[in-house]
């Protein structure tokens, strides 16, 4: 007779089954051509209780399973201020997902809101560093965070639109203010469409966004009045003419022609291509 899987079950199945594709197979492409896990490794997985870092939660646990590389994996969810229910919810999906997770307090949304200027800014950069403090504290030399894809794309894009500049997200990177520390993105080529049908295939809920203010947030995140969610429906529109469209923006941050611009930025130093312009005659 074949045996009966639990919820738990069937949701690690459709990773590897279901959504291998979509998910399993970007995934680890991604920790290996961009080489973010070596032996030894203690890598905090940070939750926020979306859909992103739970997956990602779930990639990794699944990873450490089958991989050959020994390492180890802590699953750290930083309570910054969140209401009650959406506490609650990150409980039930970790305790669901079968995900061991170690949680922490901070008065960040207090802090933020005493503070003005720019909220998702600040909030950005003090959790950041709240991550890397409790992670270094636990013994983690790495923190993973949960952005993906779609992620890089929609940075790279508001960087030039919004920001006059051409900048990307790395899938890897030291820490400046905790030595020794790295961050890395596994999802780095796992597109959000696949974490969607994930979510959906599998019936979960999550928290749509890591805000105190999670009840006056928009049921679909993507349909705000954000400059992400311009870039989000201007790439969907994009997208309709040509389906490749994003795979040539994620490429061309790989092969960009140094050589061709007027002027770049390194380190915080500005070069101009008249610096060597007289030499190359």
């Amino acid at each position: 007779m074949k045996r009966k899987l639990t919820q738990t079950q069937l949701i690690e199945q459709s990773l590897i089954k279901k959504f291998r594709k979509e998910l399993w197979n970007p995934f680890i492409k991604g920790v290996k051509h961009y080489e973010q896990i070596q032996e030894g490794d203690h890598i905090a997985v940070c939750i926020s209780g979306g859909k992103d870092s739970m997956l990602l939660a779930k990639l990794m646990q699944q990873l450490q399973r089958h991989s050959d590389v020994p390492f180890e994996l802590t699953f750290l969810v930083m309570n910054p201020g969140y209401n009650e229910e959406n506490m609650a919810q990150v409980e039930h999906n970790a305790k669901l997902l079968d995900i061991p997770i170690t949680v922490f307090h901070t008065d960040i949304f207090d802090t933020v809101a005493q503070l003005g200027g720019s909220p998702c800014y600040l909030c950005a950069r003090m959790r950041r560093g709240y991550l890397y403090k409790n992670a270094q504290e636990r013994g983690c030399n790495k923190i993973a965070l949960g952005h993906h894809f779609s992620d890089v794309i929609e940075t790279t894009l508001m960087g030039m639109l919004y920001g006059a500049q051409i900048q990307a997200m790395l899938p890897k990177l030291h820490s400046t203010n905790f030595p020794g520390m790295q961050l890395i993105r596994p999802l780095y080529m796992v597109h959000e469409s696949g974490i969607r049908a994930w979510r959906e295939y599998n019936n979960l809920q999550f928290i749509q966004c890591a805000c105190r203010f999670t009840e006056y947030c928009t049921p679909d995140p993507d349909s705000g009045g954000s400059k992400r969610a311009e870039v989000k429906r201007l790439l969907a529109r994009l997208s309709k003419d040509d389906p490749n469209i994003e795979g040539h923006i994620f490429k061309s941050i790989h092969n960009v022609k140094l050589d061709t611009l007027p002027g770049y930025k390194k380190d915080g130093v500005e070069y101009s291509f008249l610096d060597d312009y007289d030499n190359l005659q």
